[in-house]
């Protein structure tokens, strides 16, 4: 209608009681995230924050915490707060809550009153068995914000009254040296609070009921996706800030001040210089780096994809658009998930017992390649055969309606609708298989750490012969390095560097971060092919 205007039916206004769940939602988010820095050491609990201590400050916020989302629920039952509560708080807040009290009162009666494991479990049963029933039988905004609040209050003044501290140390008893720091207890303890707490504000926030509930469990979902994203990329930053350093020790910038490389018949010296990534070990080297276990890690990840991949693709054709339907391929189905899910060390102990006798009864790049794709080989046909089985069924009566044959269809029409998700199966297979060390290790790798190791030449190997297969590549038949198995060789089995590098630390870092970005960079390469023939698709 002409000169009609929009309006909101309903338009909820914000009160002060709204800004205080408001500020209880918000308050458990700061607290949810400085536990997980903590958690990661990026801030410490002996050091202060903004010149407060940090336990104090993690303390006075728990008790604010927990004071809001209490004094809303009360204040909604007394009817100061208008809400829509429901007549229980449900079955799954009353078990959150139990479970939690159950493992407080359970560890104060066993460790602060020393009444040991019995005590311990009676008295939780009790306290845990009490704030359930009280939460079941309660009305929603009691039952849902007073058993909850209470955890980041006593939390809080836990910390305020410094029964536990940073220096705070739980023995406990074990046959085995095993103790819990208050290091790991107190963000563990702030996290759990936090993200209870703020489910319950978000509720009260919302005026509980069916509206609250929603609103809570997206706060949780909310927190939880943070929380992942977050462990991500403080994973990543850690590695980098360690990295650093060590990877640009004796960086040069200038014409002329890089290695000579031959390439199509031209030699040229590159402008940059970065010897972590363009040295290996060797004596006479200025600066040591990881050249040849990068192009070792390359090479690795592009055979098993040559060899994985087409006949992976091939295995899921057959099974999806000319095999029958029945035990055949339901035994095949069960075997390919059977083989994805397989450790890794297995794949290497067939590698080492099976191809190695057949490849000069010697560790070689090709023993590792073929290793590795027998690894990927179960997703690329798990994945492949999905992607090809969500291809409507109307594509292909089409095709055969204008009289194209079924292979025709098949490579015109299926193939090119399922090449992303194919191609989303060979980045999670690639992804696994390039940080692999086990099959590695016994398949590939030459030694625990070799000095003066050679970039190994896999396309200048190639060798014409008199005799089949008329074709030769020794550079696929000797033993080389890896990222995963050098930082392996590094780090874990202690393997170190001697005097050839002034910060072997440093060097393990780096080795680590190269690791780190070659990985990150297939799913680069991944992610863009996908996307290249999604669009292809959508424009075609």
């Amino acid at each position: 209608m002409a000169g009609a205007t929009r309006s909101k039916l309903v338009e909820r206004e914000t009160t002060g009681t709204d800004a205080v769940a408001a500020i209880a939602v918000g308050l458990s988010a700061v607290l949810f995230a400085l536990s997980i820095a903590a958690l990661f050491e990026q801030i410490t609990i002996s050091d202060p924050v903004a010149g407060i201590p940090t336990v104090a400050l993690l303390g006075g916020l728990l008790v604010l915490l927990g004071g809001a989302v209490i004094s809303f629920g009360v204040g909604s039952r007394l009817g100061l707060v208008e809400t829509e509560p429901s007549s229980s708080a449900g079955l799954i807040a009353a078990g959150v809550a139990g479970v939690s009290w159950f493992a407080i009162a359970g560890g104060v009666a066993s460790q602060t009153l020393e009444l040991g494991t019995v005590g311990g479990v009676v008295g939780g049963v009790v306290v845990g068995g009490a704030t359930f029933a009280a939460t079941v039988y309660a009305r929603e905004d009691v039952g849902s914000t007073v058993p909850i609040g209470a955890l980041p209050l006593l939390t809080g003044l836990v910390f305020l009254t410094g029964v536990i501290g940073p220096e705070w140390i739980w023995d406990l008893g074990w046959e085995q040296s095993a103790s819990l720091t208050a290091e790991f207890v107190i963000p563990v303890a702030t996290l759990f609070s936090a993200l209870l707490a703020g489910w319950a504000a978000a509720k009260a926030y919302a005026g509980f009921g069916a509206r609250g509930r929603h609103t809570g469990a997206y706060t949780l979902v909310y927190l939880n996706a943070v929380s992942i994203v977050a462990f991500l990329f403080i994973l990543v930053a850690f590695v980098v800030i360690k990295g650093i350093p060590g990877l640009l020790t004796g960086v040069q910038f200038g014409a002329g001040v890089g290695p000579e490389t031959t390439l199509f018949g031209f030699t040229f010296t590159w402008p940059l210089y970065v010897p972590f990534v363009m040295n290996g070990v060797a004596l006479l080297n200025d600066f040591q780096g990881v050249l040849p276990a990068i192009v070792g890690t390359l090479w690795l990840v592009v055979g098993s994809v040559l060899f994985a991949v087409p006949l992976g693709i091939g295995a899921a054709v057959f099974l999806t658009e000319y095999a029958e339907r029945g035990r055949f391929t339901q035994v095949v189905e069960v075997a390919t998930n059977g083989l994805w899910s397989t450790p890794s060390i297995v794949f290497g102990l067939f590698g080492f017992a099976f191809l190695i006798p057949r490849f000069g009864n010697t560790k070689s790049l090709l023993a590792g390649m073929l290793t590795l794709a027998f690894m990927l080989l179960p997703l690329v046909v798990i994945t492949s055969r999905e992607a090809m089985l969500a291809v409507p069924d109307e594509y292909r009566d089409a095709s055969a309606a204008l009289g194209v044959s079924k292979w025709q269809t098949v490579r015109s029409v299926v193939l090119p609708a399922a090449l992303p998700g194919v191609v989303t199966g060979v980045i999670l297979g690639v992804g696994r298989i390039a940080g692999e060390t086990a099959p590695i290790l016994l398949t590939m790798a030459g030694g625990t750490f070799v000095p003066g190791a050679q970039t190994v030449d896999v396309i200048g190997g190639f060798q014409f012969t008199a005799t089949p297969p008329f074709v030769a590549n020794p550079e696929l038949l000797q033993a080389t390095s890896a990222l995963p198995y050098q930082l392996f060789a590094l780090i874990t089995a202690g393997v170190g560097l001697g005097d050839s590098v002034a910060d072997p630390e440093g060097f393990r870092w780096a080795t680590a971060l190269v690791l780190l970005v070659v990985v990150l960079s297939f799913y680069a390469i991944g992610i863009v092919t996908r996307y290249y023939f999604r669009s292809k698709l959508r424009y075609e």
